[in-house]
């Protein structure tokens, strides 16, 4: 690859949005590029080796405080692999639980659905979905829920 990429190359390049290596930047996971004399940012090789290690680490699930910690590892010469198996760990536990709470969830919204095999609407006035209220005891939600912040942390 050629040196002196600007950030829609270096963007290309390890399939990121400009928006997204800009915000690393300012999260301070990439150094502040080098900048032309118009203010463009100069993107390296280095620059995007590291950018294509933390879409990697985000694809496996990693936050980007995990990530920093072993950029940070990284950085100062160490050996973060030690680190990422320890944050590997986590990352099945939660993973375990993840799956556990959406079993339940899919258990009960199963036996909803037995329960309510077929089911008709009220007249005017009454329930919007005698379904819905049938199963607004189901605590699943709450697993979504907790699932979807997990996924952006």
């Amino acid at each position: 690859m050629k040196e002196g990429l600007k950030i829609g190359e270096a963007a290309q390049g390890t399939g990121l949005t400009t928006k997204t290596i800009r915000y690393y930047e300012l999260l301070g996971l990439l150094k502040a590029p080098q900048r032309t004399y118009s203010g463009y940012r100069i993107y390296d090789q280095k620059d995007v080796d590291r950018l294509t290690f933390i879409k990697k680490a985000k694809n496996l699930g990693f936050s980007l405080e995990d990530i920093r910690e072993i950029l940070a590892i990284h950085d100062v010469q160490g050996s973060p692999c030690v680190h990422v198996l320890a944050l590997l760990d986590r990352k099945i536990e939660e993973v375990r639980l993840w799956v556990k709470r959406l079993q339940g969830f899919q258990r009960e919204l199963k036996e909803l659905r037995r329960r309510v095999e077929v089911q008709t609407d009220g007249g005017p006035g009454e329930s919007i979905c005698s379904i819905v209220d049938e199963g607004a005891h189901i605590k699943g939600q709450q697993a979504l829920t907790w699932l979807e912040s997990r996924r952006k942390a």
